[in-house]
Formats: C-alpha cells, sequence, structure tokens
C-alpha cells in the first residue's frame, strides 16, 4: 500500500519512532555471518565449477542443420552485415549482448586482486546480467594497466558486443575509461560503480527524503569517499537541484575544498576531483569528517569496508532525524543498528541481509535491459537519472517505510518498469535506434526479463544442474 503522505520532520530535538528491524545487537555478529557466507561461497565455487555455460539458442535437428547455421549458409548474413553492419543487431545475438571488462584494480571492497581474482565477480556479475535483466554478458577479465591500453582494447572488441558495462577499475582511471569510450563508441558504455551505484543512491536518497519531509534543494549532505560512487552521485545531486554548495565530499585527507594545499596535485592527477573540490568547496567547510558532519542532513558513504569508519558519535552530532547510507562491501562504515540507535531515521548499507539495500544491483539490470531494446547509441546522465527516479517510485507499489526505503532484488516486477523508463528516455533524447511507446517497452522487456526463470526452472527440474549441496564445515566440497 502507498503512503498517502510522507510524515513531517520531527521536533527539534527529536527524533521519530523507528521499527523494530532484525539487525544483530552486537556488531561482531555481523562480521561472523560476513565470514561465514564467504567459506560457503568459496565451497560452491568449487563444486559448481564456475557460473555460467555457452547453451546454444537455435533447434539443432541433426548436423545438416549446421550447414544453416555455419558454412555454407551463414555467409549470406555476412553480406547482408558488411551492406549494412547495423543489421548485427537482428541478426545476431549483438543486440542482447555485452562485455564485463574489469583490469581487477579495485574488485568489491578486495582492492587490485588482479584479473584471475576478478573472474569469480564477473562471473557473478554475468548471473545477475542474465537471470535479472535477460541480458547475455560475457565476463572479460584484462591484464592491461595503462588508461590507453584499456581504451584501445574496448574500441577493439566492441564490435561484437551491444554494450559495453566497466566493471572494477580504480578511480581515477575509471573516470578517463568511461568518458573516452563514451565518446568514441556507438554503442552505451556504463561503468558500474560510478553510474550503478550513484544511481541507487539518488534513488534511495529521494525517498529518504519523502519519508523525513526534506526536499533536495533544502538538505546538507556529506559525502564520506571520494572515488567513483560519490564523484558521480554529487554530480547527479547536482542536477537534481541540490546547492552543490551544500555538499561536502570527505576523503582521506578530509574535506575537499578549493584552499586544500593538494589542489595543484589533483588538478594533473585526478580532475574530475579537482573540479568538483571547486564546484562545492567543501560545503563551506574545512577539517576531517567530524567538522563536515556536524548539522548535516544527509550522510552517504562509499570508502572503504570499515564498520568503525564512521563513529556513533558521529551520527549524534548531525540533524535531527539524519538520513545515513554506509555502502561499503563487504562490511559498511557504520552497523545499521548503531547507526540507528545513535538517531539516524533511514538507514541504509549495500548489503542484502540488512534492510534497505542500495545497491547498483537494482539499476543495472533495468538500464541495460532499457538500452538494449531501444539499441541506444549512447548513455547520458539524463538516462541515468531515468532510472533512478522510476526506481525510487517503484518502492511505493508494496509501501515505502523506513525498512522498504527501495524495492528488494526480489521484486523482480520492478526491473522491467525501470527497464521501460530508460528505453524511453534514450528515445526522447534521439539516442535510441527503436523508437516505441513506454507501453510496448515495457511490455518487451517483461517478456524477455521473465525467460531466464522460466529456463532455470525447466533446467532444475530436468536435473542438468546439481542441486545446492549442505554446507560441508571442515571439508571441501566435490562434485558427484
Amino acid at each position: 500500500m502507498v503512503q498517502a503522505e510522507p510524515p513531517g520532520r520531527p521536533a527539534p530535538g527529536k527524533t521519530p519512532p523507528r521499527p523494530s528491524l532484525p539487525v544483530p545487537d552486537v556488531t561482531e555478529e555481523g562480521e561472523g555471518v560476513t565470514e561465514s557466507m564467504g567459506r560457503r561461497s568459496v565451497e560452491l565455487a568449487g563444486f559448481y565449477h564456475g557460473k555460467l555455460e555457452t547453451v546454444p539458442s537455435v533447434p539443432i535437428r541433426s548436423l545438416a542443420d549446421f550447414a544453416l547455421w555455419y558454412t555454407p549458409g551463414i555467409a549470406a548474413v555476412s553480406r547482408a552485415i558488411e551492406a549494412a553492419p547495423d543489421r548485427s543487431f537482428d541478426l545476431t545475438g549483438r543486440w542482447n549482448t555485452i562485455a564485463i571488462v574489469t583490469d581487477g584494480s579495485r574488485v568489491l571492497g578486495l582492492g587490485n586482486v588482479g584479473p584471475e581474482a576478478s573472474l569469480p565477480v564477473m562471473e557473478g556479475k554475468a548471473l545477475l546480467f542474465r537471470y535479472l535483466g535477460g541480458v547475455n554478458a560475457v565476463p572479460i577479465p584484462l591484464r592491461i594497466d595503462s588508461p590507453a591500453e584499456l581504451i584501445e582494447t574496448v574500441e577493439r572488441i566492441a564490435p561484437g558486443f551491444g554494450g559495453i558495462n566497466l566493471e572494477d577499475i580504480a578511480s581515477p582511471k575509471c573516470f578517463e575509461v568511461l568518458e573516452t569510450l563514451q565518446a568514441r563508441l556507438p554503442i552505451p558504455v556504463w561503468h558500474d560503480d560510478q553510474l550503478g551505484t550513484a544511481a541507487s543512491t539518488v534513488a534511495g536518497l529521494l525517498n529518504g527524503l519523502e519519508l523525513t519531509g526534506r526536499t533536495i534543494g533544502q538538505i546538507r549532505t556529506v559525502l564520506l569517499g571520494a572515488g567513483a560512487a560519490n564523484l558521480v552521485t554529487a554530480r547527479l545531486l547536482v542536477a537534481l537541484g541540490h546547492d552543490p554548495h551544500a555538499i561536502s565530499l570527505v576523503d582521506q585527507r578530509g574535506i575537499l575544498n578549493a584552499e586544500r594545499d593538494d589542489m595543484d596535485e589533483l588538478m594533473l592527477r585526478n580532475p574530475w576531483k579537482y573540479r568538483l573540490a571547486l564546484q562545492t568547496d567543501g560545503g563551506g567547510r574545512s577539517g576531517a569528517l567530524a567538522d563536515a558532519l556536524a548539522g548535516a542532513d544527509v550522510l552517504l558513504a562509499a570508502s572503504r569496508p570499515d564498520p568503525h569508519a564512521i563513529s556513533a558519535d558521529a551520527i549524534r552530532s548531525m540533524a535531527d532525524a539524519p538520513i545515513v547510507f554506509a555502502l561499503a562491501n563487504p562490511v559498511p562504515e557504520i552497523w545499521p543498528e548503531v547507526a540507528r540507535r545513535a538517531g539516524a531515521a533511514v538507514v541504509a548499507t549495500g548489503r542484502s541481509d540488512f534492510p534497505n539495500q542500495v545497491n547498483n544491483s537494482l539499476i543495472f539490470p533495468g538500464v541495460f535491459r532499457g538500452i538494449l531494446d531501444a539499441r541506444a547509441r549512447s548513455i547520458n546522465d539524463e538516462i541515468v537519472l531515468a532510472a533512478a527516479r522510476e526506481l525510487a517510485a517503484r518502492a511505493h507499489d508494496r509501501g515505502l517505510t523506513a525498512e522498504h526505503l527501495l524495492p528488494t532484488m526480489e521484486e523482480l516486477e520492478v526491473f522491467p518498469h525501470v527497464a521501460a523508463a530508460v528505453a524511453t528516455a534514450a528515445v526522447d533524447r534521439g539516442v535510441a535506434r527503436v523508437t516505441r511507446s513506454r507501453a510496448e517497452f515495457l511490455a518487451i522487456a517483461k517478456e524477455r526479463m521473465a525467460r531466464p526463470a522460466r529456463l532455470i526452472e525447466a533446467i532444475g527440474r530436468s536435473g542438468l544442474i546439481a542441486p545446492m549441496p549442505p554446507a560441508s564445515p571442515g571439508r571441501s566440497l566435490s562434485k558427484p
């Protein structure tokens, strides 16, 4: 049920009542759960030997059919595409296939683990793309150091794909790679750590503002962490009407402002961060995180996985009923219950085992379904914001509350609506190769996004995928 009106802001010095949430009181328990899930993931990785398998999408009645699917018949298909390269979207699987490209330089909360160690994460991302978005995704970890080499490699492989998803690439390299590829390629290029995380953060914040009776133009916001996600989040907030001079960005050296002694270095090494420092000028503040948080309405943390990075006292120093997002993975910057006990009215993390997951997994399946269905040539901030607004709006379908800030990944009906909003935005902005109405895009997205679940269910019934084995403490699993 949709909440009729957002609650008003609480009286000064008071915090609104909070529902009882299933969050452990002892923070060590949260750390123990994380370790336990890690051990189980290693067991299952050894049992299944990967999460993906290539399966034909055409009938094969006999070997004679290969004359159609391969030589000699396939030559006519190649000649048709040679004459009109965009027909590759009609005559091959390019229309529904993307590349997940990484150099392994910033994987989850693990850091620079290299291309091989990034592969399990890229496989997992491909699984989410397929199951949630109906998109075929190919993991491509690369052993490449320089941005120029990475850009050149993606340019060379682009003709085989309908879109590119950049993943887990360190900042500030990721900004140069994304901007250059977006300018050069005739297909959409997306960096999920920038755009996906920022869009889901904005969506969650819009609903947090509604719940606490605030508006985007009235708030003062602190962003902890000046990496890929928060730099784009700040940009999107300004596009939505947030006063840039009411934004304080905090990195390891403190509040980012125009007078910091490392500005000349930033201008050369990280111009994206430098420009934001000039634009926001620290929100009129200097000093450390504590100086930024005093009296702030909102804290958006996307920094390091450390549950002690933000103290309870820091939350208490904020404005009444503050909004706190602690989005680091696999461990948030402050445990949710600690933030709530300190007075936070709305709390979110990047984890699915706590209420209010704010994670790019809520955005990218719908975004890629939409841009592929529209056969978009590019994706810009207006399209990203269309996805964020739609995700925020869909939370009302089951009721917007302090425990249900955004839809969860289990609310699969949400993703087609995000896809339709994105596809429609692509049409409106003149970057779509296919023009349809929003209702038509929604119907197409529903069908295409429902197919993977039916396939997995059918394969499961057939016994071709082994059932998930029970946990085996103290020993490794082996496939029967």
